[in-house]
């Protein structure tokens, strides 16, 4: 079945895209590039980065070589990294590609310098996370000697946290890197470094999540705008008589008589069971809110007040910082985990 004839629908703004993107360059005084990894957040990676390119983006972020192959070529002049680097599983791949591996390690240092000599590559130094990269001690004992190191990265721990001492303390240790290890470039800040502010900018950020409409940290708030809009298509309505459950486990009962609206809509879409309770439809800028458990691909919501019909179509209240904020998820989690059974519908 083609994407128009599905059930559900992603609407996407291009434009808030773009305007995140320069807001957050804007507000670190840096470029700034891209996260496209996990298909851009879940919008699609193909098209964000066509877009976000003919806004003048020039680096783009991926996870894994996997990634590199299905977003395919990039913008002339647009530079590609893959974030966890060089497995000896990688080497035919980042061989037949011209993105960068990050470089995570010694032996992945190694690998690239006896497999590609000369070739540009990217570094990544812990300063503190204690996830991928090199330590400090490792990058400043000569082992990156002889590596043409286009971008020099570190990635901070705590920047989404209000007043974290963790952040200064990695800036200045990256600070004290930029000093003795030799790169092009510099890079520190995701979304919410990118909202700390010039001092964490560097030479270029790397925002994901902010990008999408995510909000990392207050200062981006009433800057940062809703990119993503989910749509769900009314299956059946159905009057519920007082006393009668609706859905799994008997957990809702009507207080009186109801009409609710059954949406093509649930867990196996990214639409957890977490939503249950707190979650809602719009109908007419109206607030409806559900009725009864999130099953795997439906949920019902109460129409009290409002008028629906079979084969119409239903905002999902989904907004994800306040998405966030009712459920206990991240805002990455939300945007991440909507599936493939949504249409992806770009504005122009």
């Amino acid at each position: 079945m083609t994407q128009e004839f599905l059930p559900l629908r992603l609407d996407l703004d291009p434009q808030a895209l773009v305007a995140n993107w320069r807001w957050l360059g804007e507000r670190a005084a840096a470029p700034a590039g891209a996260a496209i990894k996990a298909d851009a957040y879940g919008l699609g990676a193909v098209e964000v980065s066509r877009r976000l390119a003919d806004a003048g983006c020039r680096d783009f972020f991926v996870a894994t070589w996997a990634e590199t192959e299905a977003l395919g070529s990039l913008p002339f002049g647009a530079g590609l990294s893959v974030l966890h680097g060089l497995r000896e599983e990688d080497l035919a791949a980042a061989l037949a590609s011209r993105a960068r591996p990050v470089l995570n390690s010694p032996a992945m240092v190694a690998r690239w310098k006896a497999a590609a000599p000369g070739r540009p590559c990217d570094v990544m130094i812990d300063t503190g996370m204690n996830r991928l990269g090199l330590t400090v001690e490792e990058a400043c004992s000569g082992l990156l000697d002889g590596l043409e190191i286009d971008l020099l990265l570190s990635h901070l721990a705590c920047a989404d946290e209000p007043d974290s001492p963790m952040n200064e303390r990695q800036r200045a240790r990256f600070v004290d890197l930029r000093g003795r290890v030799a790169a092009k470039r510099h890079s520190l800040a995701n979304s919410a470094g990118a909202c700390l502010g010039p001092a964490y900018g560097f030479d270029l950020i790397r925002p994901g999540i902010a990008l999408y409409g995510g909000i990392p940290r207050p200062e981006a708030r009433g800057h940062i705008v809703r990119v993503v809009r989910i749509e769900a298509q009314v299956l059946q309505v159905r009057d519920v008589p007082a006393g009668d459950t609706i859905g799994y486990g008997a957990t809702f009962t009507a207080e009186r008589p109801m009409r609710v609206a059954i949406l093509n809509l649930g867990y196996a879409d990214g639409y957890l069971r977490a939503f249950a309770g707190n979650g809602a439809a719009l109908v007419n800028g109206r607030r409806c809110p559900l009725a009864g458990r999130v099953s795997m691909d439906l949920i019902a919501v109460d129409l009290t007040g409002a008028d629906a019909a079979e084969g119409d179509w239903l905002e999902i209240d989904y907004a994800l910082e306040s998405a966030a904020d009712r459920t206990g998820l991240s805002q990455y989690e939300l945007l991440t985990g909507l599936g493939s059974r949504y249409q992806r519908r770009w504005k122009e």
